[in-house]
């Protein structure tokens, strides 16, 4: 096997390996930066040994195995310091069952627990959402500090000061490495899906720069998601968002044109979605909806409803646009939101037509949430634009251009500006 070969098999593996290995190390030595570290010494020795070796047959194993006597050894060093100190001599023996503890997790096939606790210790809520996103990346999608700051468009020493700071103050505030209790899951939970429909939703509509989707971002939320119904089987918006992440990156390959400028949904080729993609999505709602039966359906779960719409539908014109309606009114109960309210008025345009839909929009002017969203111009360009008042669609395109920070997002607005300027 060619080196960069080997390079891209080994980043490949740490990338699927190395969120088990460092919860399942956290788990021995109860420190996350101890337990990141250790897990980078098992992958530095991976690259010493494999190009003579061989990439073993189980190589998430073998790094395993190789971070866990790292840690053993750690763990007997800090006895042996122990033992030198009289005045901690009292502590010698929960020491001692500390060692012995690790020496008995090391053979533990604890996988699932560690990792789920790895997730909420990385998603907790002391920590800015930022630092969650940072620490979540880092942590569970084994991306490097250079590769977060790229895909969030900031420097990269800021989010290398954004890992330490959210690090410092999990071992400050001695964060228990531990799955929530009962009463505090469903809002912890919250936390943790949340973040990871953040990193879906940077990488399917990115709110900055050159690319108007990054598909890296949506495949690590994707493998979030994928993990967390695993993890905890009986939880319905872990489904329901996993079908939500499931169905609109269906659409990915359709939402682009050869030099990377957006398609809007309804000029997308249909042909082009994923079909696999539909039918898990459609697999994991159903399994949410199961789960939900009694209490009723959470946002994620709505949400992927109303995408479950478009993904049934051979056309725009085809869509159930009837039912996203009433799914919109149930969301809005159920989150109320400004946002929520504005998709709803789009929908409404696509049932019943743009003027009471323009009405509905209107009626959200004042929302402070909305001030700054350029969503709000462009939805209401778009209505202006179907009612045949062209200068006043123009304006709220080219407003809605100056908000957004994304180029092709722009470029977009302003080429439908100008289609109105021309009637």
């Amino acid at each position: 096997m060619a080196e960069s070969d080997l390079h891209r098999r080994i980043d490949a593996v740490w990338r699927t390996e190395s969120p088990k290995v460092i919860a399942a190390l956290m788990r021995m030595v109860r420190d996350l930066d101890l337990a990141e570290e250790l897990a980078q010494d098992a992958l530095v020795t991976a690259l010493e040994r494999w190009p003579a070796s061989g990439v073993p047959d189980n190589p998430g194993a073998w790094l395993m195995a190789t971070a866990k006597h790292r840690a053993i050894d750690h763990l007997r060093r800090y006895q042996l310091q122990a033992r030198k100190h009289a005045q901690i001599a009292q502590e010698l023996d929960g020491l001692h069952d500390e060692l012995h503890e690790a020496r008995e997790a090391a053979f533990d096939d604890d996988i699932g627990d560690d990792l789920l606790r790895l997730i909420f210790v990385a998603c907790h809520p002391l920590l800015s959402l930022e630092a969650r996103t940072a620490l979540t990346l880092r942590l569970l999608c084994g991306l490097a500090t250079d590769e977060i700051a790229r895909a969030f468009l900031v420097p990269e020493a800021t989010v290398a000061q954004r890992i330490v700071r959210a690090k410092r103050t999990l071992g400050e505030a001695d964060v228990p490495f531990e799955v929530p209790r009962r009463e505090e899951l469903p809002e912890r939970l919250s936390a943790v899906l949340g973040v990871v429909y953040l990193v879906f939703n940077e990488g399917y509509a990115a709110t900055a720069g050159d690319d108007w989707m990054r598909p890296a971002l949506c495949a690590e939320a994707l493998r979030l998601g994928r993990l967390l119904v695993g993890l905890a089987p009986g939880e319905a918006e872990a489904f329901g968002l996993l079908a939500l992440m499931e169905l609109q990156a269906s659409r990915a390959a359709a939402r682009t044109g050869p030099s990377g400028e957006p398609i809007l949904l309804q000029d997308q080729d249909r042909a082009r979605w994923d079909r696999e993609a539909i039918d898990r999505g459609l697999l994991a709602l159903a399994q949410a909806e199961r789960l939900a039966a009694r209490a009723g359906p959470g946002p994620y779960t709505l949400q992927a409803a109303i995408a479950a719409c478009h993904a049934r539908a051979p056309s725009v014109d085809g869509t159930d646009w009837t039912r996203i309606v009433l799914l919109y009114d149930v969301l809005a109960e159920v989150a109320p939101s400004p946002v929520i309210e504005l998709n709803r008025a789009v929908a409404v345009s696509m049932r019943s037509g743009p003027e009471e839909a323009l009405a509905l929009v209107d009626a959200l002017a004042d929302a402070p949430a909305l001030r700054s969203y350029h969503l709000m111009p462009a939805v209401r360009g778009d209505l202006l634009h179907r009612l045949g008042r062209f200068d006043e669609a123009r304006r709220e395109f080219e407003r809605a251009a100056g908000m957004t920070r994304n180029a092709r997002e722009r470029s977009l607005l302003l080429a439908r500006a100008e289609s109105a300027a021309a009637g």
